[in-house]
């Protein structure tokens, strides 16, 4: 029977992985990250878990370790954070366009300089054209939740690429939640054996696998690379509709809160979106028509549905968590603008930076968000130019 237990995000994550039991797992710690692998190299320790952990020497091998266990017919799994991730950066490209199912635990954490181990999106966004599917997590039981999922997702052969699972370092990674523990059985269940498509040990059905590739085929093999997406999102949608029917919690591409008779709306990634809500809650108990947006699939962006959530809006913000420099604009609100604008809406769109390093974001900055949106709902313009909330001028 499924039990509430008290665990950091971490444990959460630490304990689907054991749940899941992959083939392989090759890791290098970094906060906030470490306790994952950890926790799990214990599991491996104590005969708990049939697979082979790999302690590498650095995060750039333990991704090519994890793309060859893959591309040799593994369930791979892994987790990292930061410089861990951006270490990782030449073979995540590699990664994705081989095809390779890697599931991996990404705990958000500020890139340096200067050196900073607290919570920013900055990692997974300087990632985002990579190629690897991006989920984001709002609190301990959707990254647990998630875990699942991701492996479903990635190994699914509509879709076999690697999956990024995000949740904000310390915020979710080291704060204790109740989470709802599936049976491991269970778990096995819908999660299922891992079906192997053309392992590289199969001598009976020899095939290469990343040769020199020049000005005569690149080109076409990148253009084949691109026919792997579009057909993403109904797989996310399609595996977390399966997930409810097992366990009870629904899981999609987004999750809108109060968006259907809104006037204005939010839209956010993370554990900020658990802080938005209960905001939207406080301001419709005033009266106000506000809503909020969730976005937990950033790649592929899921633009159609985005775009038809924030239908017929008077004004909507987005808050990022990260910086773009020298771009015209953050990356969320680039992303969301430009699912907008190419569709034909019109709604003015305000953009937000906030929570760099682990700044908190407090009530009263949402608050003000919601102010600021009235504004610009009345005067149909808004700034091109992000906000800093939470920033001494």
């Amino acid at each position: 029977m499924a039990e509430q237990i008290a665990l950091e995000g971490n444990q959460a994550v630490a304990e689907a992985m054991r749940q899941v039991n992959p083939d392989v797992v090759a890791a290098y710690p970094i906060t906030p990250s470490t306790e994952v692998v950890q926790i799990f190299s214990q599991f491996a320790a104590d005969g708990k878990v049939d697979t082979e952990f790999v302690a590498v020497e650095s995060e750039h091998s333990a991704m090519t370790a994890c793309i060859s266990a893959a591309l040799s017919g593994g369930r791979v799994m892994n987790a990292t954070s930061s410089q861990g991730l951006a270490l990782m950066w030449e073979m995540l490209y590699i990664g994705a366009s081989l095809r390779t199912p890697i599931t991996l635990a990404l705990v958000n954490r500020a890139l340096s300089g200067n050196i900073n181990i607290h919570c920013d999106h900055s990692d997974s966004m300087g990632a985002r054209d990579c190629g690897w599917i991006q989920l984001f997590c709002e609190n301990a039981q959707e990254a647990y939740d998630t875990m699942f999922q991701a492996v479903r997702i990635g190994e699914d052969l509509r879709v076999r690429l690697p999956v990024m699972v995000c949740y904000d370092g310390f915020l979710v990674s080291h704060s204790v939640e109740m989470v709802k523990v599936e049976e491991d059985a269970a778990v096995a269940d819908w999660v299922g054996p891992y079906v192997v498509d053309r392992p590289l040990l199969d001598v009976k059905k020899p095939y290469t696998v990343g040769p020199l590739d020049l000005q005569d085929f690149y080109f076409e093999h990148k253009r084949t690379q691109v026919e792997a997406y579009p057909g993403v999102p109904a797989v996310i949608e399609e595996v977390g509709a399966s997930f409810e029917a097992a366990f009870g919690r629904p899981y999609g591409l987004m999750e809108p809160y109060m968006l259907d008779d809104a006037e204005t709306a939010i839209v956010s990634l993370g554990s900020t979106a658990g802080t938005v809500k209960d905001i939207v809650d406080a301001q419709r108990a005033a009266g106000k028509a506000v809503g909020a947006l969730k976005l937990r699939a950033f790649r592929p962006f899921p633009a159609d549905e985005l775009a038809a959530q924030l239908a017929g809006k008077k004004a909507v913000a987005v808050l990022d968590r990260s910086m773009s420099f020298g771009a015209a604009s953050a990356p969320l609100y680039s992303e969301v603008t430009s699912a907008l604008y190419a569709r034909g809406a019109t709604v003015p769109v305000a953009t937000y930076v906030y929570g760099l390093g682990g700044r908190e974001i407090l009530p009263e900055h949402i608050e003000q968000v919601y102010e600021d949106l009235a504004a610009v709902a009345a005067s149909q313009k808004a700034d091109t130019q992000p906000k800093y909330l939470g920033l001494r001028e």
